[in-house]
């Protein structure tokens, strides 16, 4: 079969074995340009996620200096509707993706309106949402001076429980993109006693150091980093805790995620078209949050809005 991509890209016939090659490297993720490729063949092209949504509710953001990475944090928690500050809510940690920070949208969405989704099963159970600077590219492992993870537990969650938000068993979840999907299962492995369930959309998860540094050479300090935070070793710990995984069919880190499903064979698993890219993210930001609505215990709240 003769597809766009080889109609575009395939030259005319002779002269051309030099570029077939290049093409071929390209299109195996080997040579820059496979996401152009993929696009021009349609690899991309996802179904959008529903267009309903409900009335967003508030969104608080402040900051605190945290002593795990050695800095100021800014942070964002927002609120289902008909909820505000003082409601007792389960909560959940959204670790965003590389370059992200606290105000990275969820796919494709500001954190209070994608709460406000509606899916066919009608609107997500109330749960709060919270985001904090997590450094740009620190893909929420340790680094010398530095733990964003560290700071998601030890500074972030007792914050959030302050507020009411993520108090008692079964009300704190994870869910993450990309670098952050990879981030959300690692800090579901390292903290099973706090993460109730953990969903990762096109999590960024190696198969190895030189794999990893060849991609994003500040993704771990050093290789003895990588295996102490690596999360296909540690994947046994989520044996029996609800894990949801997405992957794209065009995603160059697909394999990252097949090797982890098969490790994780009870974990609600999508494979479906796509790439890594805001669109496969944003048609999964919606069955990511009531996967882990289900999973989440949501005892009656107050206050609420009148």
């Amino acid at each position: 079969m003769i597809t766009r991509r080889r109609l575009l890209l395939g030259g005319a016939a002779g002269g051309v074995a030099v570029l077939a090659g290049a093409i071929e490297l390209v299109g195996v993720g080997v040579l820059p340009g496979k996401a152009l490729l993929d696009r021009i063949d349609g690899a991309c092209d996802v179904p959008g996620p529903p267009e309903t949504f409900g009335s967003a509710g508030p969104t608080v953001t402040g900051q605190f200096f945290s002593r795990a990475r050695n800095r100021t944090v800014a942070y964002r928690i927002a609120y289902p509707p008909g909820h505000m500050p003082g409601s007792r809510l389960p909560l959940v940690i959204y670790l965003y993706g590389d370059g992200g920070d606290q105000d990275s949208p969820l796919g494709i969405y500001p954190l209070a309106h994608a709460l406000a989704g509606v899916s066919a099963a009608g609107p997500l159970a109330p749960m709060a949402l919270v985001c904090a600077d997590g450094g740009k590219n620190l893909y929420w492992n340790p680094h010398p001076g530095d733990d964003p993870l560290a700071m998601v537990t030890e500074e972030l969650v007792p914050l959030c429980r302050r507020h009411g938000l993520g108090v008692g068993p079964g009300r704190l979840g994870a869910l993450g993109i990309s670098m952050g999907g990879y981030g959300a299962l690692l800090l579901a492995e390292r903290r099973p006693d706090l993460i109730s369930a953990v969903a990762a959309i096109s999590p960024a998860v190696w198969t190895s150091y030189a794999e990893a540094r060849a991609v994003n050479p500040d993704a771990f300090a050093s290789a003895a980093d990588f295996e102490a935070d690596d999360v296909l070793k540690g994947a046994a710990r989520l044996q029996n805790k609800p894990v949801r995984i997405a992957s794209g069919s065009d995603d160059p880190l697909r394999p990252g995620a097949l090797a982890l499903i098969q490790r994780l064979p009870r974990a609600t698993v999508y494979l479906g078209a796509g790439c890594h890219d805001s669109a496969f993210f944003g048609q999964q930001q919606l069955p990511s949050l009531q996967f882990l609505a289900n999973h989440l215990s949501t005892p009656p709240s107050r206050p609420r809005r009148p």
